[in-house]
């Protein structure tokens, strides 16, 4: 299979998933309680203006030409105008965007950089001290709870030691460095709790990769052959014990995205996860539907980027 084929292939598995997603999204938000034509109509409005308004917004039509339209809509490019603020979604949306991809990049970017090296020291200290440590902490990681790490981690360092602040992403009034610190300091623990979740898995697979990698024929000849056993560890084992590990990172990715909107929740941290609260709140569809498109997006298309990575790392994956 030539590459153009292998990437083309990737491209319309990520355009029938997004669509999936649209689509469940949009019939999963109709089984809501509640009538989302309270959100845009006030009680005290004459038959006649309520009956204008929800025309305005498509709820007076029947579910599968509200669908049409919808899609019709995506097409063009337009998600729609917010139920409760009467703008359009994407302003809602990118609005709080910079805020997801600022948590949740550097939550991965240290979930990564702290779980590979765990992982490396597990694998290559196997059966000692270290090992079953690291293990542990790659097992308790997997059983933690969003909410219950997010609201421990307030409680010891926001409330009790009043090291970090406990909400948002800034403090208001400040500018220049003042603010950058602002963000950084806000941005410790809604980042800390996104780590804590996923660096299990990384430190296990990173482990379990390289021990296996440790014991190919490759690494036993690089052995035989004089290389210092530091070289063999980091230069031959690691590089291709990282296949299976650059394969999670697209895989966690839609764990961290789902873990981002707890997170944000509990932290009232201005992304898109805490919009997506509030527009559950307030039964705002199109906010709704707007933010689980961008999120399922977000990663198809990372896990796109991931499948094509791997496959110029591992030309077998284009010849399958």
């Amino acid at each position: 299979m030539s590459i153009a084929t292998f990437v083309l292939r990737r491209l319309a598995r990520g355009v029938l998933t997004i669509w999936f997603a649209v689509t469940v999204t949009f019939l999963l938000l109709r089984l809501l309680p509640g009538d989302p034509a309270l959100a845009v109509a006030s009680p005290n409005m004459t038959e006649a203006a309520r009956a204008a308004l929800l025309e305005q917004y498509g709820l007076d039509k029947p579910l599968i030409v509200q669908y049409g339209l919808y899609l019709v809509q995506l097409v063009q490019g337009n998600l729609g105008v917010s139920f409760t603020q009467s703008v359009p979604v994407l302003d809602v949306l990118m609005q709080r965007l910079p805020w997801t991809l600022l948590l949740t990049g550097t939550a991965l970017v240290a979930t990564v950089l702290v779980g590979v090296p765990l992982g490396v020291i597990a694998a290559s200290k196997r059966g000692t001290v270290a090992d079953r440590a690291v293990q542990v902490i790659g097992v308790v990681g997997q059983s933690l709870f969003v909410p219950s790490v997010g609201v421990l981690l307030l409680y010891t360092f926001g409330l009790v030691l009043g090291w970090l602040p406990i909400g948002g992403a800034y403090d208001t009034g400040t500018y220049g460095n003042e603010w950058y610190l602002s963000v950084l300091s806000h941005l410790v623990l809604p980042a800390t709790s996104l780590v804590l979740i996923q660096l299990g898995s990384y430190v296990l697979t990173m482990r379990s990769t390289l021990i296996d990698a440790l014991g190919e024929d490759y690494t036993t000849l690089a052995h035989a052959n004089g290389l210092p056993a530091r070289r063999v560890l980091w230069k031959h084992a690691l590089r291709n014990a990282l296949l299976p590990t650059t394969t999670l990172i697209g895989l966690q990715l839609g764990f961290l995205v789902g873990g981002a909107v707890l997170t944000e929740t509990v932290f009232a941290y201005p992304g898109i996860g805490r919009g997506i609260y509030e527009a559950v709140t307030q039964l705002d569809f199109p906010v709704l539907q707007g933010a689980f498109l961008m999120l399922a997006a977000t990663v198809v298309v990372v896990n796109m980027i991931t499948d094509v990575i791997y496959g110029f790392l591992d030309p077998r994956v284009k010849t399958a």
